[in-house]
């Protein structure tokens, strides 16, 4: 039996419902699935990650779990040069709230699938594999997103990470403590051959295309700046127009002023190509007095700003500081900004990319090549090894709420893809995998 056809697409439904029973939410729709609240810390993130160590050694991986509670899993049969760089898959589980049942979760399972496909074909590696489950991806209690992986590519400390609190002041590793995940050492992504992940594209070209795997090229890059604007509070009523300082109005003038020039950026002028990955957003505002009847006197504001294109982030930064200065100038404003996280776009492996679009060709499934304009955990792999990243479709693109979707179909098509792939890595049928 060859390895795609291994793959056993119930065994994998199986998989994902029953993880997404962890912090289940209704929908509100009697349509299919339902989501899922499991932030890192949660009773539902502990039950998860225990049902997939059950998994992991049920499938004969030895386990393993490092000091910020990322978990591997290592398949390391006979056939397995033991010195060999292994090949690595995977992705989380850990979900915003009221996420959805696929968003992490089908690249954790598709690679334990994959692993037992390989186990059910009797395909011999010669590279151990991995499937790894990172902590904290989502970024929704402890840091700002993709926390395990950047310990795990060195851009991160231990120390540093298991300092972080959540809102209610708990540090990561009281949490990590308390669920049984503070494990020991550093989980290294520099010592991996290969890392592979398959995540939902969150978009609708695969939709669009009608085709059931993406091949990505880039993954956009993400800046996000906080802003301050201070103004002076004052009756709503008694204060005259051309009198008022209103912190608010001038976040307005920022909000739009960033909408326009990322659509600018979209269709391109007569000195720059049309960049259709750039983004700006203005997603969070906090304002006081948060009164109808006071004009506001501050406004702090978080701005969203991504692209596979590092000049266009940059256009869009320069956009706010000089919106805001412009709010000072006109407004009597006083303004702050801070960028206080910034990712940079990041390709993927050629190799890889390659791998996978022959993986498709031997599975026989069709495959798009495409960007993300989503942040993924293979960002800061990329940084320390070649990594690569296959996308299954969101039906309407939907995704961070209960309402995303990925037929099983796809699942199963885009998993025999990511299966194929890794053998091939990891030297099935040959002599050894790449640059073994």
């Amino acid at each position: 039996m060859e390895i795609p056809d291994a793959v056993d697409p119930d065994r994998l439904r199986a998989d994902i419902e029953a993880n997404g029973q962890f912090g289940r939410v209704e929908r509100d729709t009697d349509t299919a699935g339902w989501g899922r609240t499991a932030p890192t810390g949660s009773p539902a993130n502990e039950r998860a990650r225990d049902r997939l160590v059950a998994e992991l050694d049920a499938a004969d991986c030895t386990v393993s779990i490092d000091a910020v509670g990322n978990i591997v899993g290592r398949w390391e049969p006979t056939s397995v040069d033991s010195n060999a760089a292994p090949v690595a898959a995977g992705s989380h589980l850990d979900s915003v709230p009221a996420g959805g049942l696929f968003d992490g979760p089908l690249g954790v399972y598709a690679a334990l699938e994959a692993v037992r496909a390989m186990q059910d074909a009797d395909a011999e590696p010669a590279r151990p594999i991995e499937v790894v489950c990172f902590t904290e991806e989502e970024g929704a209690t402890f840091a700002d997103g993709l926390l395990g992986s950047s310990v795990a590519a060195g851009r991160r400390s231990v120390e540093d990470a298991l300092a972080l609190t959540d809102d209610d002041g708990r540090t990561l590793r009281t949490a990590l403590d308390d669920a049984g995940y503070h494990g020991s050492g550093r989980l290294d992504a520099s010592e991996w051959n290969a890392w592979l992940e398959l995540h939902i594209e969150q978009h609708t070209e695969l939709e669009a295309a009608g085709v059931p795997a993406g091949v990505v090229g880039d993954i956009t890059g993400i800046t996000h700046c906080d802003v301050e604007i201070a103004g002076e509070t004052n009756h709503a009523g008694s204060t005259p127009m051309d009198a008022r300082t209103d912190a608010l109005a001038a976040a307005s003038e920022l909000a739009l002023a960033v909408e326009e020039r990322a659509r600018s950026l979209t269709s391109g002028d007569s000195t720059t190509d049309p960049d259709p990955d750039a983004v700006g957003t203005v997603g969070s505002l906090s304002v006081a007095p948060n009164a109808t009847n006071v004009i506001p006197g501050a406004v702090d504001a978080g701005v969203d700003i991504r692209s596979t294109r590092q000049d266009s982030i940059e256009t869009l930064v320069e956009t706010v500081r000089e919106t805001l200065v412009t709010a000072e100038r006109e407004r009597g404003v006083e303004t702050t900004v801070t960028r206080e996280f910034d990712v940079p776009p990041t390709p993927m492996a050629d190799r890889l990319r390659q791998r996978l679009r022959d993986a498709g060709e031997r599975a026989g499934v069709e495959t798009l090549d495409l960007s993300s304009g989503a942040a993924h955990d293979s960002m800061h792999v990329a940084g320390v090894t070649d990594a690569g990243m296959l996308f299954a479709p969101s039906v309407d693109g939907l995704s961070h709420t209960p309402a995303e979707w990925t037929d099983w179909t796809d699942c199963a098509s885009a998993t025999r893809v990511l299966a194929t792939a890794l053998g091939a890595l990891a030297g099935v049928g040959t002599q050894g995998g790449d640059g073994l």
